[in-house]
C-alpha cells in the first residue's frame, strides 16, 4: 500500500516568522552571512565558506562568466551551466578563474599582422578593450605592444588597417619584470597612473597584465570569494552521464567545487558518479541532489555528497509536478531534510550543508529558507534578471525584460539532467522558455536583497545564519492572513 504523509506539503508564503528580542547590538551592519559551502567535522572550519548565502542555478540562462565573476564579487558562488561540450565548460571556467588573478594571462591576443576588425571582434568576444601583440599571437608570446580604446577609432579607421600601425610598441611601454610581487606591481600602476601593467619574463615573453581596475574592484567589494591565490571561486555543473571525461577538464582548468545537476537526486546514477569522482579525485569537492525528504538525504550523505540540494519542481520555469506529479512544497522539504541534516551530524559529527533549491518568489523567502535550516540557497529566476546574466535584454510591449528558459525546456533540451538511464534524448518538456522583468546591475539587487534578511535576523534577534535557525519561530498563516500583509482597503497612488 502507498505511504501517505498527512500534512499537505507548504510553501515558503505559507509561513511567517515570529519577532525576538532585539538587542542593543543587533543592528544590520552587524549581522554575518557566511555559511559553509561543503561539509566539514565537528570541531573544523569547512574547506570552503561562502561570504553571503546565494548561489546561482545551473543553467544556460543563468550562470555564464559574467554573472559568475559579479556574484564572486558580492561574496557568492556560481555552478557554470554543465549543458554544453565538457570543453566549453571547462574554457568558461578558465575564464573566471583567471579575471582576478591579481596576475592575469591575456585572453585577447593578436599578431602584428592582423587587423582593426580582428581587435573589433576580440572585444565583442571577451569584453576586454586590452589586447596583447605578441609574435605569434598567443598568450605567451614575445610582447611587442599592446592595443587598448585610445589607439583606434573605429568611425574614422579603415576596418583592415593593420595592427601594427596603431599599437603602443613594447618600448614605450612600462612592464614589470618576472618575479615582481603584487604590492609592487600595484605601486607601479598607481606611480605611473597606468590602467595595465604588463609582465613579462626575460625574453620578453608576456606573463601576465597587472589591472588597476583589480585593485579598484577589491576596494569596493570588501565581501569577495577568492582562492588563496586572489583568484575568484567558481563551481561547475556536471550529469550522470559523461563525468568521466567532463570533471577531469574542470578539474585542469582550476574550478573549486562541482555539483550533480539533476531534477532528482535519490538514484544509482549519483551514487556511481559521486564514488568515481571519490575514488580518482578524492580532493575534489561535490554536491549533489535534488531530493525533498529524508530518505533521499541520507542517501546522499552516505554516498559521500559535500553537500546536498533540497527541491523538486519550485523553481519558477519548472513544470516537473504538472508533467509527472513529482515533488514536495519547498518549505516543508527543506524543514525535514534539515532536521535529518541535524541528526546526522549528532550521529556521525559530519556536518552537511543543505542548498535550498527553487521556491523563492520574494525576497523575505531566503530569510524563511535560512531560518528552517537551509545553509544556502540556488537562484536561477533571481539572478537572470540581471545585466551579467548571459541572455538578451529585450523590449517587449514596452517593459524591458530578460529571456529566461529552464534545462527541462526544447530551447535547453538538457537531457542529462533528467536522465533516468534511458535514452539519450528529451522526451518530453518539464521546463518552460520565457522572460523575467529586467532588474539593472546584480550588485544592487543582491545587496537590496540582503539588506532585508539582515533586517529580519535582527527582528528575530540573530546575527548569524546559525544564531537564525536556533532562535526562529516559525508560524503557520491563513489564506485571510496573507492578504492582511499586503496593502489592502486603500486606493493606491501609483502601482
Amino acid at each position: 500500500m502507498a505511504q501517505y504523509f498527512n500534512e499537505p506539503s507548504r510553501t515558503f508564503s505559507e509561513y511567517l516568522l515570529v519577532p525576538g528580542y532585539t538587542g542593543p547590538d543587533c543592528i544590520p551592519a552587524n549581522v554575518d552571512l557566511s555559511t559553509p559551502l561543503v561539509k566539514f567535522k565537528k570541531g573544523e572550519e569547512p574547506e570552503l565558506k561562502l561570504n553571503i548565502p546565494m548561489t546561482s542555478a545551473i543553467m544556460q540562462s543563468v550562470s555564464g562568466v559574467k554573472l559568475a565573476v559579479a556574484l564572486a564579487q558580492e561574496g557568492g558562488i556560481s555552478f557554470i551551466f554543465g549543458s554544453q561540450t565538457a570543453e566549453n565548460e571547462a574554457a568558461m571556467v578558465a575564464r573566471v578563474k583567471a579575471t582576478k588573478a591579481g596576475f592575469v594571462p591575456s585572453d585577447s591576443n593578436v599578431r602584428p599582422d592582423q587587423t582593426l576588425a580582428d581587435i573589433v571582434f576580440l572585444k565583442e568576444k571577451t569584453g576586454h578593450s586590452t589586447v596583447a601583440v605578441t609574435e605569434d599571437g598567443t598568450p605567451e608570446g614575445r610582447l611587442l605592444g599592446i592595443v587598448t580604446s585610445r589607439d583606434y577609432r573605429v568611425s574614422r579607421m579603415d576596418p583592415a588597417t593593420k595592427v601594427a600601425t596603431f599599437m603602443t610598441p613594447v618600448e614605450k611601454l612600462i612592464c614589470a619584470r618576472e618575479g615582481v610581487s603584487l604590492a609592487e606591481a600595484n605601486d607601479i600602476l598607481w606611480d605611473n597612473k597606468l590602467n595595465q601593467l604588463p609582465v613579462l619574463a626575460e625574453d620578453g615573453r608576456l606573463l601576465y597584465f597587472v589591472f588597476r581596475k583589480d585593485y579598484d574592484a577589491h576596494k569596493s567589494n570588501p565581501m569577495e570569494l577568492l582562492d588563496s591565490k586572489k583568484r575568484y571561486i567558481v563551481g561547475a555543473g556536471i550529469n550522470t552521464r559523461d563525468y568521466e571525461t567532463r570533471v577531469p577538464l574542470l578539474v585542469e582548468a582550476g574550478v573549486d567545487v562541482l555539483c550533480i545537476d539533476s531534477s532528482e537526486g535519490y538514484t544509482a546514477w549519483q551514487q556511481r558518479t559521486l564514488d568515481w569522482i571519490h575514488q580518482n579525485y578524492p580532493g575534489v569537492r561535490v554536491g549533489a541532489g535534488n531530493v525533498v525528504d529524508a530518505e533521499g538525504f541520507r542517501f546522499l550523505a552516505d554516498a559521500g555528497a559535500d553537500f546536498i540540494k533540497v527541491g523538486i519542481g519550485g523553481g519558477s520555469i519548472c513544470i516537473t509536478r504538472e508533467t509527472k506529479g513529482i515533488g514536495r512544497g519547498q518549505a516543508t522539504a527543506v524543514i525535514e531534510v534539515a532536521e535529518a541534516r541535524n541528526k546526522y551530524f549528532e550521529e556521525t559529527g559530519v556536518y552537511i550543508p543543505i542548498c535550498s533549491d527553487g521556491g523563492i518568489v520574494y525576497d523575505y523567502h531566503m530569510a524563511l529558507a535560512l531560518a528552517m535550516g537551509a545553509d544556502f540557497l540556488m537562484l536561477g529566476r533571481y539572478f537572470s534578471r540581471f545585466d551579467e546574466s548571459p541572455t538578451d535584454k529585450l523590449l517587449v510591449n514596452g517593459t524591458y525584460v530578460k529571456e529566461y528558459w529552464g534545462e527541462g525546456s526544447n530551447r535547453a533540451r538538457n537531457w542529462q539532467r533528467y536522465d533516468l538511464g534511458g535514452d539519450k534524448k528529451l522526451s518530453f518538456e518539464e521546463g518552460v522558455d520565457s522572460y523575467v522583468p529586467y532588474a539593472g546591475p546584480l550588485s544592487d539587487g543582491v545587496r537590496q536583497s540582503l539588506a532585508k534578511v539582515r533586517s529580519t535576523m535582527c527582528n528575530v534577534g540573530a546575527l548569524t545564519i546559525k544564531e537564525l535557525q536556533d532562535k526562529a519561530k516559525l508560524t503557520l498563516v491563513s489564506a485571510t492572513s496573507i492578504v492582511e500583509g499586503g496593502a489592502h482597503d486603500v486606493i493606491l497612488k501609483n502601482k
